[in-house]
This record gives structure tokens, C-alpha cells and sequence, in this order.
């Protein structure tokens, strides 16, 4: 049995996300925004699933990430869609902070 490799890639600084905001970067040609909340930072895709649009751009409250054109809200943890239009979910992706530096994986779990 083969053992597969989580791929971790340093993707920015926790000082470079705004607090209570977010960070749009790239992954492997997957555009990422990276959330800050509180304590707690996040990655999930950075494309709305209703308008196609960089969510990194939106605001953040309450683990949500508002979408700043048409107000759809995402939660942070999930990805889910808590407020309309979106209906489908975004992906999330795993995080990891060593010192200050913030990596992200795209592996599913």
C-alpha cells in the first residue's frame, strides 16, 4: 500500500491577512482566499459559486464571508452557503500556521 503525501504550500504571512478580512493568492493555479477571524484562519476557493466573482474581496463577520456583489454569504468553516442567492457550497481548504508563516493544502481529507 502506497502512502499519499499531504502537499502543504506556503501560501503568505499571518500578518499579511487583514483582520476580520481576507487574502486572494494561488495555489497551484487555484485562487484561495485566505480569512482571518479572531485567532482563526481560513482557506477557501475564491470564486463565489453564484456570480463567479473573487470572494476575497468581501467582507468577514461571525465565521461568514460575505461575496460583495450580490451578498451571498459563505461560512468560513463549511464553505456552505448561509445567505442568498448562492445555493452550492465553495470548497475549504486545510490550513496550518507555523510561526508566522500560513500553508494551505488542497488535498480532501
Amino acid at each position: 500500500m502506497t502512502e499519499v503525501r499531504e502537499q502543504w504550500e506556503k501560501v503568505c504571512r499571518v500578518g499579511d491577512i487583514p483582520d476580520e478580512g481576507a487574502l486572494g493568492v494561488e495555489v497551484d493555479d487555484v485562487p484561495v482566499a485566505i480569512v482571518r477571524t479572531g485567532e482563526e484562519v481560513f482557506a477557501l476557493h475564491d470564486v463565489c459559486s453564484h456570480a463567479e466573482v473573487k470572494l476575497s474581496e468581501g467582507e468577514v463577520y461571525d465565521h461568514t464571508l460575505e461575496c460583495w456583489l450580490h451578498g451571498s454569504c459563505f461560512d468560513l468553516r463549511t464553505g456552505k452557503p448561509t445567505g442568498p442567492p448562492a445555493t452550492k457550497p465553495v470548497n475549504v481548504y486545510r490550513v496550518k500556521i507555523e510561526g508566522d508563516d500560513v500553508y494551505v493544502s488542497l488535498s480532501k481529507e
